[in-house]
């Protein structure tokens, strides 16, 4: 079985081959050579090439801090505004399958990424919808189930290939079997499938393959057939693991993601979302800092850098979001890097906050003016090498808030006045059974619209009484 898992069969002459099509044929983009190094290099041109061609849009462009579930609910909406979107998300997630394959193959967690991709993902032809079926596919909980669905997923007899043409059932075959060769190469260390994501491991296939995050998720946005105005940017770009470590305002350092928000105890099973399943932390959240792998205190805290494209796009986009979901998370891992705070701080344009409209482990007790000062704190590095921090007031970073109605969060005019926020807006809700009160997505989507409609008229308007 493992060495019919090898594919034989699959020929990667024939899948360099489509691959180069996929990605460069439709793009009008000459690439020099077919070798693994060369096309690396030529799916990076060609990301930046996406990132800054066809500038006479008329759609409104934006950037979106969030992680991997929250905003998803409203990906699909948002593409009736504008599909001009650079989604920026955190590469430190270590539950489920993703921490599987960090634990074995290294490297970035790509979950996040992924869900984000598959909500982009087209589905206007049957084909694009079984595409996005197999990539979105999770494997049994049970683990020897798993496995053998993974062998028959693999060797392509399974009926989630129904529907999926030959260049694109060879492409995405190629890259699953690549990462299960890479699994077999380490005999010391035994890989479980349980509860696994097919889009995960194919993401990890590539990444290794072209030993480059960013090629992986062009070929995996091409796959999915991703907008070509839609980006999908991790706010580190790594090929190395990262941790994401945090300090509680009683001393207490917690290591990893998932301990921090949603404790598992290296349970396999997917992490539960609802409040009452996991219990509260023993003191609100200080600070979130990066940690070297091995790392498990204060003295192991690393500074990686921003992503370069993301610092593009923050310079370029004519509203910033800071989407709903985990605070300590989701959002302010992509927040304290250097760069961010003094390009944000630096820009004349929407800044918007989207409240959540419940309390969760990381945000017990916080007001409206706690988010906003967690926000603060992070793009300013407070807590940090006083050498790096900034000394920016709130105003400078988020200019507006998105409330949705009937939310559990308390909105402490006073408080956010003191910290020169005024402009709070009402959003339709709804209530999800598992987490709460969420944003009505068509509500929230029309209420950015109306907020970006309005400045656009404000930035139109001060050339012309300027001239005059």
């Amino acid at each position: 079985m493992a060495d019919s898992l090898l594919g034989p069969s699959i020929s990667f002459t024939f899948t360099l081959t489509f691959t180069r099509h996929l990605l460069f044929e439709k793009r009008k983009i000459r690439p020099r050579c077919s070798s693994r190094k060369s096309l690396t290099k030529s799916m990076s041109a060609a990301t930046h090439c996406r990132c800054f061609s066809n500038p006479t849009h008329t759609q409104p462009s934006l950037l979106v801090f969030s992680g991997g579930t929250a905003f998803n609910g409203v990906v699909e909406e948002l593409k009736n505004i504008t599909t001009r979107v650079a989604h920026v998300l955190p590469v430190s997630d270590d539950g489920g399958s993703t921490a599987e394959i960090v634990r074995v193959l290294g490297g970035p967690a790509v979950g996040d990424i992924r869900s984000r991709c598959l909500r982009l993902s087209d589905e206007s032809t049957p084909e694009a919808l079984a595409v996005r079926r197999l990539l979105g596919h999770r494997l049994p909980l049970h683990p020897q189930q798993a496995k053998s669905e993974w062998y028959n997923i693999v060797e392509g007899e399974h009926s989630l290939w129904k529907g999926v043409s030959k260049p694109y059932r060879e492409t995405i075959r190629a890259f699953l079997s690549y990462f299960q060769n890479e699994i077999l190469r380490r005999p010391n260390e035994s890989f479980c499938f349980s509860n696994g994501s097919i889009g995960n491991f194919f993401f990890a296939g590539a990444r290794v393959f072209f030993q480059s995050l960013d090629a992986a998720i062009f070929l995996f946005s091409r796959v999915s057939d991703i907008p070509s105005e839609s980006q999908v940017l991790p706010v580190i770009s790594t090929n190395d693991r990262l941790t994401l470590g945090c300090e509680l305002r009683d001393g207490t350092v917690i290591r990893g993601q998932n301990e921090i928000s949603h404790p598992t105890n290296g349970s396999m099973e997917p992490v539960k979302k609802e409040r009452s399943a996991v219990p509260a932390l023993p003191s609100r959240i200080k600070r979130v800092f990066y940690m070297s792998s091995e790392g498990s205190n204060l003295l192991h805290e690393v500074f990686p850098t921003a992503n370069s494209a993301v610092l593009d796009q923050l310079n370029a986009v004519d509203c910033i979001i800071y989407a709903m979901g985990s605070l300590f998370t989701s959002i302010c891992p992509s927040l304290v890097l250097l760069g961010i705070g003094e390009i944000i701080s630096s820009r004349s344009c929407p800044k918007v906050l989207l409240l959540n409209g419940s309390e969760d482990r990381e945000t017990s007790g916080f007001s409206a003016s706690c988010f906003v000062t967690a926000i603060t704190d992070a793009l300013n590095r407070a807590y940090g090498d006083p050498q790096k921090s900034l000394k920016n007031s709130p105003s400078q970073y988020i200019n507006t808030i998105l409330v949705p109605e009937d939310g559990e969060i308390p909105l402490d005019i006073q408080c956010l006045a003191s910290q020169g926020i005024f402009d709070l807006i009402t959003v339709h809700s709804i209530c999800d059974p598992k987490v709460g009160i969420i944003f009505d997505p068509k509500s929230l989507i029309q209420a950015i619209a109306d907020l970006l409609g309005r400045h656009m008229k404000t930035t139109v308007r001060e050339p012309l009484s300027n001239q005059q």
